[in-house]
């Protein structure tokens, strides 16, 4: 039951609330409505015990006004003893006018042997008998309504005194009195209509007090709520409100030296934690962006990578094939035919036509061999001393067969003031016999060719060979230095080759502390070029060996 009880009574809270527009309620409003309830209880109580005090002390005075009445009137009529040739002075009312003796407001009733008293009222009577029940006290004052107005009621019981035993005894005038004895009551009753006004500006009064203490209060804790309460919130909101929309650079100065202060603090230091981690985030995102590009880039190069080892599977299986079947189709016409070994001509020519086909498959087994030692760091190296005119017409002399055949002009200029190579002579070999064997492969007939060796300073020397080939496109400058690369890399192309030979030559170059490179314009021809230093210590440094136009 007491939960209904509670239940109803807040859904009449809320739709109370609702009827007023006081819902929702904000932080500000429920302040302000808390507070002023609890002013106007305070100032309820706290003006009820002023409001109660007075009406006593109102209620006071009209008893003192009362009993002054009666016993200024009793004494005056009965009991007050004149001296012989003294004069009494008149009792005056509380309006200040001289007091009628007749005047029917009040009146003294005899106690009786029965105490019957048929002329008071019953309330009157009610308030005699609480007297007389009290001991204490001997008059009392009541307040009633009659036909709309205000009525005191005022009772006294006289005993016997003194100066009534004076005359009231055995020996006396009058009748015999006892001491103390009951021996009457006076009643008064009159309008209070002053007692009424005093009573209505005690509360105009109250009332008014009332309002300057709970308007002063209400302003006053307006005021501490907005300045005190309500700005650090609002200043909060403001942060909260920009921090959500990602500026996390602003920060709160409240300094009020409370707990706002410190929740200000904690949420400074929440947002040190805040950029913090959003930095580390940042930082941790550029770095998977940077690990994301990475493997793109290992993606395009292992794409790359697949795409040239297909070629090259397929390249390398095409020139494998041409040299073994000649091999093989020039052995089985001399095992069929024994009698063409007889024949000097034929015999010399398919011979011939074997050992061509046979250097050409050895040249790329050792090309791919060269490979696999120069990428696992094994090649070694074999330092001697050499004569560059000895290794340029060496050179000329094993392709001459070859120049001869396609009538192609070769010359060769060597400066006199080269002094003797202290290098892998070898190597030197290896790597311009790839630069004139590709010469004299694309350069057509009738064509020329330039060998040419001088000093680029006082320790490199330069040997170049230019021919008057097909020349090489610009896309294809870069591609022909990588591995099982060639500027046309189909299975139609007419040239033969691995696609190893510059590649092999620039790993080789490296060894020997050089570098290789290229300059070549379409349908002109080309010139490559070996930069070595004229005398190469045992442990050269490697160095970047792609080619540079204007080294």
């Amino acid at each position: 039951m007491l939960r209904v009880v509670r239940l109803y009574l807040k859904h009449l809270w809320q739709w109370l609330l609702k009827r007023l527009k006081l819902t929702p309620l904000s932080l500000a409003k429920k302040c302000q409505l808390t507070f002023g309830v609890t002013v106007v209880f305070t100032l309820a109580l706290a003006l009820l015990l002023p409001y109660i005090w007075m009406s006593q002390l109102t209620k006071k005075a009209l008893l003192d006004a009362n009993k002054a009445k009666a016993q200024s009137l009793l004494m005056h009529l009965h009991f007050q003893l004149k001296d012989s040739g003294e004069t009494a002075l008149p009792v005056l009312g509380d309006t200040g006018q001289v007091l009628d003796v007749n005047d029917t407001q009040m009146q003294w009733h005899r106690f009786t042997k029965e105490n019957q008293l048929p002329q008071l009222t019953d309330k009157q009577k009610e308030m005699l008998e609480s007297i007389r029940d009290a001991e204490t006290i001997n008059d009392k004052i009541t307040f009633e309504k009659k036909q709309g107005l205000r009525y005191s009621n005022y009772v006294r019981i006289f005993n016997a005194t003194d100066n009534c035993i004076s005359c009231h005894n055995p020996q006396g005038s009058a009748g015999a009195f006892s001491q103390n004895e009951p021996i009457g009551v006076v009643t008064i009753q009159r309008p209070t209509g002053d007692v009424g006004k005093t009573t209505l500006l005690n509360w105009v009064w109250i009332g008014v007090a009332g309002l300057i203490a709970g308007t002063g209060a209400i302003v006053a804790f307006y005021w501490i709520t907005q300045r005190l309460i309500l700005r650090p919130i609002r200043q909060l909101r403001a942060i909260a409100n920009n921090v959500a929309e990602g500026n996390l650079d602003l920060r709160t100065s409240i300094s009020t030296g409370d707990e706002y202060e410190k929740l200000a603090s904690a949420f400074n230091h929440m947002l040190d934690s805040l950029q913090a981690a959003q930095e580390k985030l940042r930082q941790a995102n550029k770095q998977l962006d940077t690990k994301i590009a990475e493997l793109s880039e290992r993606n395009i190069e292992l794409f790359k990578a697949n795409k040239v080892k297909s070629e090259f599977l397929a390249n390398i299986s095409h020139e494998f094939k041409t040299p073994l079947n000649a091999i093989l189709g020039f052995a089985q016409v001399l095992r069929e035919k024994p009698g063409l070994l007889t024949k000097n001509d034929k015999s010399q020519r398919y011979a011939e036509n074997i050992i061509t086909s046979g250097n050409r498959l050895l040249n790329m087994i050792n090309d791919l061999l060269d490979l696999a030692k120069t990428q696992a760091g094994k090649m070694d190296l074999h330092i001697e001393q050499a004569s560059v005119p000895q290794l340029c017409e060496s050179l000329v002399s094993s392709f001459s067969l070859l120049t001869k055949d396609k009538k192609i002009k070769v010359k060769v200029h060597v400066d006199p003031d080269i002094p003797p190579l202290s290098t892998d002579t070898g190597k030197v070999q290896q790597i311009l016999h790839n630069f004139l064997s590709n010469s004299v492969k694309f350069t057509p007939q009738r064509g020329k060719i330039e060998i040419r060796a001088n000093m680029l300073d006082e320790k490199n020397l330069r040997i170049a060979i230019t021919d008057t080939g097909c020349g090489i496109d610009e896309a294809d400058k870069e591609k022909i230095f990588e591995k099982f690369q060639q500027a046309d890399g189909s299975l139609t192309r007419e040239s033969t080759g691995s696609g190893l030979g510059l590649s092999i030559s620039r790993e080789l170059a490296a060894l020997l502390a050089g570098s290789i490179g290229m300059e070549s314009e379409p349908d002109k021809g080309s010139t490559f070029w070996l930069d070595i230093p004229v005398t190469l210590t045992k442990e050269p440094q490697p160095q970047d060996n792609k080619q540079n136009p204007d080294s």
